[in-house]
Order: structure tokens, then sequence, then C-alpha cells
């Protein structure tokens, strides 16, 4: 009783400790998501205040005078920008020591920004986007994590740099506006100068500095000053994208691109979605006085077009053209397709973002006069009041499809492409909306050309939208206010309003809209924080555990026989062929190992659990996972933590001879000498011994003052352990040790879960066991030997290494006192191993510490049993 409330109540009784800072941490996401909101309705006002003198008639009077000229000279600076920054990704590539072919690198990178680059949350984004392509191309985990981090610390170091020499040309200008000296400024701007001068002297031919027990190789100064101008040359070409696209200013270039980096900057800082209202608020503040403020603008929504949208059509449209090219099969487009194929959900996604944004802040503008008129002559009045409120709805239904679309849902493919001809046909009729139209075209294009990558049975209604995307939410229906309260700031408010229903009164059909998207964005938001309960699982029934056992014989993974315990839950395919084994630990549904079964059929399987956790209002955690099932967890939106490594022990090289098993040999020397004799009981005889097994465990369990643990391990039952053979150990003709061998039809892998020896067992008789097991499953004709993981070791201590694996490996070198990580990597190397990566795989947005402290109570029985070992 007191161990299944334990497993029930172990959350809440951590959650109930830490004080503010557990709160804070607790809370990080959701305190994030509101201050992000609160800046950006800051920056909103600030926007509205600065332009009060503009009127929306003058905007769009100097959008549709922009020089030709102009606009092409900001497509080429707009190429030159996203040509520098393909360069970031192959730097970093040459400076983990991997090659790859610079067709599929320049389009991983150019779509990484153009999605990073239009939804913001570069890190996360265009992360997302690098690791499913370059996984696709056979990086592994480690080498994915060291290209992203390089990647973003170039461009935050690189920025910081060109900000802090920007501040030098303009402190004077901007001390007045913050109320600070220009000294001052000048101090700060020099003091960051100085300190990222000491980083690209320290790291001098690539040398390693020491931060306590955490060894960090920085890059030389070479790859430092190479990859300074790559981030400086793309800051001045996207800077010029804007400059040459303002009117004729007093301000010179140098100035303008101070200016400009400095934008960025605090945008960046900001974590507003592509820093949108923050960049804006501070170019208005600067250029307002030299520039015509309708003029400025103009201009940034020009901007904005040019240098977040075209790319990412152009994105879209190449890798469409290969999907195109799939149904006459040239090779030519193979190998884009491949690489294209795991970028063309997310595009989608950014690119379902913008159109939903372009219908809500079309839904509050007004319709041009001339198209009003000839809608006059065709259309009833109803029909297109009717159709300017719905394309609202369908713009904010795109919106929430769009996080589906990311995820490959069949269903989010259906409500997008419904929605997108739906809301075509609306931008027709509202207003002879032909460039809005054209858009919706290409977007129904592309979904219909790569129909076959959202493969996933999922339903929108059972998702949860995160922070992130109801952030996302909030700041464009915020937007859709403020540009309301914009473009008819003359227009004086009166309840009649609402009400009016005239071809020329476009201020109640903008207010209509933005009420519309109002009420359904706070009812979705509402729908997404109200989750249902987390529900109680059945437990399984002996006919389930012996259609998964059936699955295991038929594979060649040993550790998935701990699903004969019957401890766990167990999800299988739509097919039935392959199984996923499962425990519950609060609001933690957590998969052990790889899922079993056949290759093609994980990715649905992993799809489904993820979704069924989140139905049930809980988290899904994939623990302890290989390599190889990285990717699919990141297309199920998870994030992976390095957990430790495993060892293996390739049985065809396994023979004690020469030096480096010498130690081995002579352990079993003195174990026969001992008078230790080895034998291996199959199934079918365990009954006559399960007593003598059962005194040996009992013996153990006390001497050790230990308790059966769960769900990664097995525990003394007499069911599980005659399921397998068992290696026992003799002494003057007494059982003093055994362990239960795990070994599947296959003969791939075997492996040993309990081991238990007695107190008498003469020293060195585990080390005498392994290799007996050893040389049995050798003769048996078994292929390798599965030693079990050693936990945080192998963690990453490199310069772009994430904190979760130098915290690790601090614990490892640090953390004996509370657990024996050396002294457990120290045994299993005695047998000369290959270490292979095991990782923790966790929801977004659920921190990797949650997770593994869920693990570590479920398989310790909770927190109390935790607590008593």
């Amino acid at each position: 009783m007191s161990s299944s409330i334990d497993l029930e109540n172990a959350d809440e009784e951590m959650e109930e400790r830490g004080g503010i800072v557990g709160f804070l941490n607790r809370n990080r996401t959701l305190i994030v998501a509101v201050l992000t909101v609160a800046v950006f309705c800051i920056a909103a006002y600030a926007i509205y205040d600065l332009t009060n003198e503009v009127r929306y008639d003058d905007v769009v009077h100097a959008l549709t005078t922009t020089k030709i000229s102009s606009v092409l000279l900001a497509l080429l600076f707009t190429g030159l920008s996203f040509a520098s920054l393909i360069v970031y990704d192959q730097n970093a590539l040459d400076y983990i020591g991997k090659k790859l072919p610079l067709p599929h690198v320049a389009l991983t990178s150019f779509s990484a920004y153009a999605v990073g680059n239009t939804a913001g949350f570069g890190a996360l984004s265009a992360g997302a986007i690098r690791y499913r392509a370059y996984a696709r191309m056979g990086l592994s985990p480690d080498d994915i994590t060291r290209v992203i981090a390089f990647v973003t610390l170039a461009f935050g170091l690189g920025l910081a740099a060109v900000g802090a020499i920007a501040l030098l040309v303009i402190a004077d200008e901007i001390g007045p506006l913050i109320s600070v000296s220009g000294l001052w400024l000048r101090l700060v701007a020099g003091a960051i100068l100085a300190a990222l001068a000491f980083v690209v002297f320290a790291g001098r031919n690539g040398r390693e500095i020491r931060l306590g027990p955490v060894a960090v190789r920085l890059p030389d100064s070479r790859t430092w000053s190479r990859q300074f101008l790559v981030t400086a040359f793309d800051i001045a070409a996207s800077a010029s994208v804007l400059y040459v696209l303002l009117p004729d200013t007093s301000i010179g270039w140098p100035g303008f691109f101070a200016i400009y980096a400095i934008a960025v900057g605090l945008g960046v800082l900001s974590h507003v979605p592509a820093g949108f209202g923050v960049f804006e608020t501070i170019i208005i503040a600067w250029l307002g006085s030299s520039v015509n403020e309708d003029a400025v603008l103009s201009s940034l929504v020009l901007y904005r077009v040019i240098y977040n949208v075209i790319p990412l059509v152009i994105a879209i449209a190449a890798i469409s053209l290969a999907e195109l090219r799939r149904f006459v099969d040239h090779p030519a487009a193979s190998s884009m397709r491949r690489v294209g194929g795991r970028l063309m959900p997310q595009l989608l996604s950014a690119f379902a973002l913008l159109l939903g944004m372009m219908l809500i802040f079309s839904s509050v503008t007004p319709t041009p006069d001339q198209n009003l008129i000839v809608l006059s002559d065709y259309l009833p009045l109803p029909v297109v009041e009717s159709a300017h409120f719905f394309s609202s709805l369908l713009g904010l239904t795109i919106v929430v499809a769009a996080r589906g679309l990311g995820q490959r849902l069949d269903g989010a493919w259906w409500v997008s492409i419904f929605s997108a001809a739906f809301a075509l046909l609306l931008s027709l009729l509202k207003a002879i909306a032909v460039v809005e139209a054209g858009l919706l075209a290409f977007f129904i294009f592309s979904l219909v050309v790569s129909r076959r990558l959202f493969n996933r049975p999922a339903s929108l209604l059972s998702q949860t939208l995160t922070a992130g995307w109801l952030t996302a939410i909030a700041v464009i229906c915020i937007g859709a206010v403020v540009v309301l309260f914009f473009v008819y700031r003359d227009v004086g408010y009166s309840n009649q309003l609402w009400w009016q229903f005239e071809f020329a009164d476009e201020a109640p059909r903008g207010l209509r809209a933005a009420l519309g998207i109002s009420i359904l964005s706070s009812a979705i938001a509402i729908f997404s924080l109200l989750r249902p309960a987390a529900k109680r699982l059945e437990p399984v029934t002996g006919d389930v555990v012996a259609r998964a056992v059936e699955i295991v014989r038929r594979q060649g993974i040993a550790d998935a026989n701990l699903v004969r315990m019957g401890d766990k839950n167990i999800m299988f395919s739509e097919k039935g062929d392959a199984f996923i084994m499962y425990g519950k630990q609060g609001r933690s549904w957590i998969a052990l190992f790889d899922p079993v079964g056949p290759r093609h059929a994980l990715p649905d399987l992993i799809w489904r659990f993820v979704e069924t956790a989140r139905a049930a209002g809980c988290r899904s955690v994939f623990y302890q996972i290989s390599p190889a099932l990285l990717s699919y967890c990141a297309d199920a939106g998870l994030r992976a933590f390095k957990l430790g490594e495993l060892a293996v022990v390739n049985l065809s090289n396994f023979e004690l001879k020469g030096g480096k098993w010498a130690n081995l040999r002579q352990t079993a020397s003195r174990a026969v000498r001992d008078g230790l004799e080895f034998a291996v009981i199959q199934p079918q005889d365990i009954a006559e011994v399960m007593d003598d097994l059962a005194h040996v465990s009992d013996t153990w369990l006390a001497d050790h003052n230990a308790k059966e643990k769960g769900f990664s391990l097995g525990a003394f039952d007499p069911d599980y352990v005659r399921s397998q053979p068992v290696g026992i150990l003799k002494k003057d003709g007494k059982i003093v040790a055994f362990a239960n061998i795990l070994m599947t039809e296959t003969k791939e892998e075997g492996s040993v879960d309990l081991m238990r020896f007695s107190p008498d067992a003469p020293k060195g008789s585990m080390d005498f066991l392994f290799v007996q097991v050893l040389e049995y499953l050798k003769g048996e004709g078994f292929h390798r030997f599965n030693l079990g993981m050693a936990p945080l070791s192998g963690m990453s201590r490199r310069e772009s290494a994430p904190v979760w694996d130098r915290v690790g490996g601090t614990v490892f070198e640090h953390g004996e006192r509370f657990y024996n990580f050396k002294g457990l990597r120290a045994f299993k190397s005695k047998f000369h191993p290959e270490w292979q990566p095991r990782y923790l795989a966790v929801s977004g947005g659920v921190s990797p510490i949650i997770a593994l402290m869920d693990a570590t109570f479920l398989i310790g029985g909770g927190l109390k049993g935790v607590v008593r070992k």
C-alpha cells in the first residue's frame, strides 16, 4: 500500500519543496511566456505612441511609391545575407571535423534560418530543422548539438561584438534617450570588447581552459576571426536590406548599421517571436526624427516581407519541386528529396503561421476603395461582411494548425488545406486580394505535393498547445488589435459602430473581426490550459505479457525480457508487431528502452505513445534509449539528454588471453582454487533449486540493507526467475551466487539482470560469475553481451556541451558519496566493452531533472523507496 502511495504522491512531495526558487523553476516556462507578452505589449504601445501623427493611408502611399530599384537591391542584400548564413553551418562542420555535401548543408542552413527568422526562438526552431536534416545525413546527436551550439554562439558573440562597436559610435546619441552619460556607454562597450578579446586570446591555437572540473576547448584565433567576419558581413547585409528601402535620410549607412545591430540584439533578448514589435520600436524611435514616420513604417513592412517571407517561400518552392520530380523518379532530385522531406513540415508550419497572421491582420485593415466599388456592383453586402469576418477566424485556425503541421499530423494537413481553400475564396469575396489569394494557392500546392509526409493519425482536439504557441497566438491577437487602433485612430468610438453594415464602413468590420479572433483565441487558450486530469493505468494481464514475450523472442534486445516481470504497461503498434513497455510516475509516462519490434513500426508507435500521454494530461519520457531513436523522438517534439553509456562486449573477441585480460584471468584462477563451480540451469529445472536461489537473494538484500527495485530492474519473483536460464556458482555443493541470463532466440545479445551472492561467497565471485556467463554465451553462438548502463558516464565536457552534460560530468567526478558512479564504470571496464551512449528524451518544456527524478522514483518504488534504498 505504501508503495502505491509513493508512486502517486512523489511528484507532489517534491513540488511542495523549494520555496521561491522551486516555484520559479517549476513555472519558468509560464513566467517567460508572460514576460514575453508583457514586453510585446510595451513595444506595441510605444509604436502606437511614436506614430501618433502617422495615418494608415500615408503608410500605404509610401509603400506603393517605393522604387523598384530599391526592392531589387533589398533582394540582392537578402541573398548575400543568407549566403553568409550558410557559411555559419559550414564553419561549424569544419570546427567539429565533419564533411557533408555542400548542397545539403546549404538547403538545411537556408531552411533553418528561414524558419528561425520567421518564427523566432532561433536556437529552438532552427535547431529542430538542423537536427532533422543532419541526423538524416549521419551526424551523431553530439555532433549536431555542437553544430547548433556553434552557430548560436557565433551569432550571439558576433552580434555582441558588432553591437559594442556600434555603441562606441553612437553612444552620444543613445545616452540622452536613456538618461545615461555617453562616456559610461562607451566604457560598457569597451568592457564587452575587452572580454571578447580576452576569450579570443585565451583560445588561440585551440587551447583548453578549465572552469572548475570542466575543460573547455575554445576555437582557435583563426576560427574566431573568420566567424566574426562572417557575422559582421551577415549583419551588414541584412541592415542594408532595410537601409535601401528607406527614403533619403541624413543618417549615413555606418550610423544606421549601428542602430540596426542594437535593434536586432534587443529583439533577440526580448524573446518575442522574431523580435516582432521590439525591433520596429527601436528603429522608429531613432529614425523618426530624420525620416518621415510613415515612410519608416512602410519600409519596415516591406523589409519583413523581403527578409522573412520570401526566403521561406523559396525554401518551400525548392522542396516542392523536388517532391514533384518524385512522380517521374528523377535521379537528380532524389538527394534533395531525402533531406527536404525532413524539413518540409517545419517550413510549412512556419509558412502557415505567416499566412494566419496575414489573414488576421488583413481583417482589421481597410479594403482599397476601388476594390470595394467593384464588389458592391456584384456582391450583396452580407456576403462581403461574412467573408471579412470568417476570413479572420480561418486565419486563427491556420495558426493553430501550424503546430500540427510541424508534427506531421494528418489532421493538421486536412484542417490546413480546407481552411486555406476556403480562405482563398473569401479573400476574393471580401477584398479581391490577389496577392493574399496567390500565397494561399501556393500554400495549398505545397501541401498537396508533400501529402505523403503528413502520415501521423492524431486528433488536433486531443492536443494541448504549449506555452510557446499560446504566446505566439497572444502576440498575433494583440498585434491585430494594435493595428486596428492605428488604422482607425481618427474614428471616434461609439456603441453604434458594432451594428453599422455599409460597404464604406470599414471600422465596424474591423471591430467585429477583432472581437471574433479574441473570443476564439481565448477559447483555444482555455481549452489548452484545462487539460484532463491524469488517469490511473490499468495493470497488464497475462495474455498481454505473453503477446509481448512472443515479440521479444524474435528480436535481438535481451533487456526487453524485463517485460516478463508484468510490472509495466504495454502499448502495441497498430499491427501488433511491436510494443513499448512503460510505467507511470506522477504525471510522467516513462517508456523503458527503445520500442521492441521491427524498425518500420517505430515512428508511429512513438508518436502514438506521446499523443496518448498528452491526452491523459501527462508528459512522455523515454528512458535509456539508443541514438537510433533520437531522430524519431525529435520528430515527436521531444528533447534528448545524455544519460550515460551502455557497456557491450563483443563475444567473438572475448577470450582470457593476452595482457589486458590478466586481472580477470587471475580472478578466475583464484575462484577455481577456492572451489567455486559454475553451472547453467535451464528454465525447466529451476524449480528444483528455487528455494536455494531465494535464500541467496534474501541474504543479499539483508546484507546490503536494500529492497527490491522495479521498472528497469527485475525483482526476485519465482515466475520471472524461471522464465530464462540461471547461471549459478556453487561452493562445497551449496549455491552461493546466481544471475538470471536474459536472451532471445536470435542469439544477437545476452545479458543478466538479477545478480545476487551470499555473504559467505569468496571474494571475486561476481567477476568469476560474469566471466563464466560470457564464455557460456559465446559457446552458445551469441554475438554480444550487454553489461548494462553506467549512469552519467561519458558526458561531454567540450566548449559546446549543454549545461546538462557539464553538470552530469561534475556529478560523475564528485558524487561518489551518493552513488558509485566511477566504481560501476570501473567494474564494467574490466571486460573491455564498447561504450554506447544512452539518452533520456522528454516532452518539450519538461525539465529533464523532473523526468529523471520520476524515473528514479519508479525504479526505487517511490520517494520513500529511494531513501530507504
